[in-house]
């Protein structure tokens, strides 16, 4: 239950869904979504592991979880609910109903046995008192394509490119997405469904850009690359100024990745183009010839909250020995404060209860935010966020938890 005694937090029926979609829609502003959309989330929802608050027969506050699987340093592909579709009507604010719903999710979360929750925050204020920490980040990027050229390695060339119908070409593009998976932290393997998020393309959203476009990059008959993006012409005295406005590229091999990313450079009657939520190492910023002209902005992106301590920290690897006691604070999910040694390397890891001595003392937040790789320990040390007990334990410990390449959520959810 709710704190307010007129309300009733239960889990979600599918017949009443619509009502509780639109809760969600009219907490976001009431501009209504595409048909098409809508049909998407209505299909994607899991409503056994949505929960909703009820006031009477109106409901004012909604949740759900989606069932993913997370890669996590080392490349292990780990269990964790996708908390999205976070809404309290206006009328029922500050009555405790937020609070309600999280604390029934995390439960639910630990009672399904799955380590890890992660979420995209619309605010990133709402989400640390619940433990969730900022794990990853992502770049977005609006390039001078007149002024700023690009160097490729040596192969580029070789790389063949077609056009392809993003429907018609999506089966050979989810392959390549599934095979970069593994090699980044954040990246969520895709099950059945979800595929067709990668196409959402409501013309009412358009705003004068074309329909989605895709371009293949192929060797020996094989798809081994994709580009997603759309084109938004414009025109002034002085010529065409359109922009590219990229969407998705996926290659895992350098000259490939070049390829997709020299012909996005290159669309005729364009003079910008405006890459969204990029990883923030993403190669394309080490082949551009003035970097101070792609004008980089990087914001939160990902947030990682540990339902389990001991099997989370088990389950990804250390990219250098570790053997450290945390004394971690977790008021909202007690069961995970007090003291945890965890010991492990590059083959793996393990991490129990102890009686021993701490070496750093952390909130769950901050475990939440290095966990991925991508945020250092010694950042949050040095920011008064993480203590040092044992001398040399943070720098130890920080180079362990670190990432060969930044951790990134390739989309929303």
């Amino acid at each position: 239950m709710a704190s307010d005694l007129a309300t009733e937090l239960r889990v979600l029926r599918r017949q009443d869904w619509d009502e509780w979609y639109d809760n969600l829609i009219r907490a976001f502003g009431g501009v209504p979504e595409s048909a098409e959309e809508r049909e998407l989330w209505d299909t994607l929802t899991e409503t056994d592991r949505s929960i909703g608050v009820w006031d009477g027969d109106a409901c004012v506050g909604t949740a759900g979880a989606f069932s993913f699987r997370l890669t996590v340093p080392g490349g292990a592909s780990v269990r964790a609910a996708g908390v999205t579709m976070v809404s309290v009507a206006a009328t029922h604010r500050r009555r405790g109903v937020l609070t309600a719903m999280m604390r029934r999710q995390l439960d639910d979360v630990r009672e399904w046995g799955w380590p890890l929750a992660v979420l995209t925050a619309s605010e990133p204020a709402i989400y640390g008192r619940f433990g969730y920490g900022v794990g990853t980040y992502a770049v977005t990027g609006e390039i001078d394509t007149k002024q700023v050229r690009l160097s490729v390695p040596p192969g580029t060339d070789d790389v063949r490119l077609r056009y392809a119908k993003p429907a018609e070409s999506l089966g050979a593009c989810e392959a390549v997405y599934a095979r970069v998976v593994p090699s980044r932290p954040g990246m969520v393997a895709r099950t059945p469904g979800w595929e067709r998020l990668m196409l959402l393309d409501p013309e009412n959203e358009r705003e004068g850009a074309s329909p989605l476009q895709c371009v293949v990059a192929e060797r020996d008959g094989e798809v081994v690359g994709y580009a997603r993006f759309q084109v938004k012409p414009d025109w002034e005295p002085t010529g065409p100024q359109g922009k590219v406005l990229v969407r998705d590229v996926e290659a895992p091999d350098p000259a490939v990745y070049a390829a997709l990313w020299r012909f996005l450079f290159d669309v005729d009657l364009t003079s910008k183009l405006v890459t969204r939520g990029r990883p923030v190492d993403d190669a394309w910023q080490y082949l551009v010839s003035d970097i101070r002209r792609c004008s980089l902005r990087v914001r939160d992106s990902l947030h990682v909250r540990l339902v389990d301590v001991g099997a989370a920290l088990e389950a990804r690897t250390y990219q250098a020995p570790v053997d450290v006691v945390f004394e971690v604070a977790d008021d909202f999910c007690p069961w995970n404060a007090g003291r945890w040694r965890l010991s492990g390397d590059a083959k793996g890891a393990s991490c129990e209860r102890t009686t021993d001595p701490a070496d750093l003392a952390l909130s769950v937040r901050e475990l939440g935010a290095a966990y991925l790789g991508g945020v250092s320990l010694a950042s949050l040390g040095a920011a008064g966020r993480v203590r040092e007990l044992r001398r040399g334990a943070l720098g130890e410990a920080a180079v362990g938890f670190g990432s060969a390449v930044a951790p990134w959520l390739p989309h929303g959810f």
